[in-house]
């Protein structure tokens, strides 16, 4: 019993080559091109991922830029002021009573200390007064130029007939834990607790 033992016709082999270039062209489709089409669309994929990280560094270049040049303008005009690592109360007290030195009276009443992640903030309310407004103003001027780093809100002013000057406040000192020594002082990190 032999198989395929006669010779084809001219219409089969025709028929076998047909089938065969079409053989041909579905492996074609199946191992290259459907290989080199996914390459392409993977590569394309990069490609928009690669831009969007470029735009987000060309943004975060340009606001880095923007903040040096503010930077660079306050330490131009002398207003620059710093936040100093925590345990900063001592210097802050002492930079309190040089400032409130020329007063008629003052009292300091500092609140609970708070933390949120590395930012340390001393709020305190401020009494004090003065022989008159131009006087309490310059204190509060003080108070806001001075070297650590002081948020002066919620200011209250009232002036006698004598022209003394009273002075209600609250300002916040800040300090940071970079570079700051923990103590048992230091509060719970309220970031930290949030998540």
């Amino acid at each position: 019993m032999k198989m395929f033992s006669r010779d084809f016709t001219r219409t089969e082999k025709i028929l076998i080559t047909i089938l065969a270039l079409i053989l041909l062209a579905l492996m074609y489709y199946q191992f290259v091109h459907k290989a080199v089409e996914a390459t392409v669309q993977n590569a394309t994929i990069e490609a928009q991922s690669l831009e969007t990280q470029i735009t987000a560094a060309q943004a975060r270049a340009t606001r880095l830029a923007s903040l040096q040049n503010k930077m660079d303008a306050l330490k131009e005009s002398g207003n620059l002021s710093w936040m100093p690592s925590y345990n900063a109360s001592k210097p802050e007290i002492a930079f309190l009573n040089e400032v409130l030195k020329d007063t008629l009276s003052y009292s300091v009443e500092f609140a609970s200390v708070t933390r949120t992640s590395n930012q340390i903030r001393r709020n305190f309310k401020l009494r004090y007064t003065t022989g008159g407004y131009r006087a309490a103003r310059r204190i509060i001027e003080a108070l806001r130029a001075g070297t650590n780093r002081c948020i002066v809100g919620d200011v209250r002013c009232s002036i006698s007939t004598l022209g003394v000057t009273a002075v209600d406040a609250s300002a916040t000192f800040y300090e940071t834990m970079v570079e700051g020594t923990p103590d048992a002082g230091l509060p719970a990190d309220t970031a930290a607790a949030k998540q």
